[in-house]
């Protein structure tokens, strides 16, 4: 199955550029007529804004910007680049323009929508959708630092932990890391710390940077 980032949930962010103020506003979607109801959505919502500017990529199907009025190639498409640099995906990001009486000129405007786009995509945040394998992993108190280190390393992410007797760990890793990590954890531990995969999904959980 295929492997590609989305935004991690609805994320909104706004500045000020010489009076006038930008509105970033970033989606999850599934299809392009989800896109088009949230941009409908911000034309309502904020009709009285001088532009509602658009972009949106949908996983093997349509990608598609608009200026909504402002000189060609300014925003709209400094838009859509945002979000082809952040490489996601089923993603759809509005940029609402009140203008304050200062002309930015068209570099200050493709910075100005640039800046609206990338803080949108940052206050949303980023999910890797993967097959990711379960992982059950119990382990003594002395090497629960070094298993945390371990997930990091192999990029999976550490879902649930249970104090008891030993520390049972809950772990979530890309499916072509389990093997590996579960061989590297025998290892280094003397098979003191030995782990099974419960399962598997295809689902999209949220990163850090660098861990994708």
């Amino acid at each position: 199955m295929d492997e590609y980032l989305v935004p991690t949930a609805f994320g909104q962010d706004e500045f000020t550029e010489k009076k006038s103020r930008f509105i970033g506003r970033i989606w999850p979607v599934e299809t392009e007529e989800e896109a088009q109801k949230h941009i409908e959505e911000m034309r309502k919502q904020h009709y009285d804004a001088t532009h509602n500017v658009w972009a949106y990529i949908i996983k093997d199907g349509a990608v598609r910007f608009s200026d909504d009025g402002e000189p060609g190639g300014t925003a709209g498409m400094p838009t859509l680049l945002v979000l082809q640099k952040e490489n996601l995906f089923n993603v759809c990001c509005v940029v609402t323009r009140y203008f304050g009486g200062v002309l930015l000129g068209a570099g200050g405007l493709v910075r100005a929508y640039t800046k609206g786009a990338k803080l949108a995509v940052d206050a949303a945040g980023k999910s890797m959708k993967r097959v990711w394998s379960n992982l059950y992993v119990p382990c003594p108190y002395s090497w629960y630092e070094r298993v945390k280190l371990e997930v990091d390393a192999f990029g999976g992410l550490l879902q649930d932990a249970q104090f008891g007797a030993d520390v049972e760990l809950e772990i979530l890793l890309p499916e072509q890391q389990a093997q590996p990590f579960l061989d590297r954890l025998t290892d280094l531990t003397a098979a003191t710390v030995e782990g099974m995969v419960t399962g598997q999904v295809y689902k999209a959980f949220p990163i850090t940077e660098g861990k994708a």
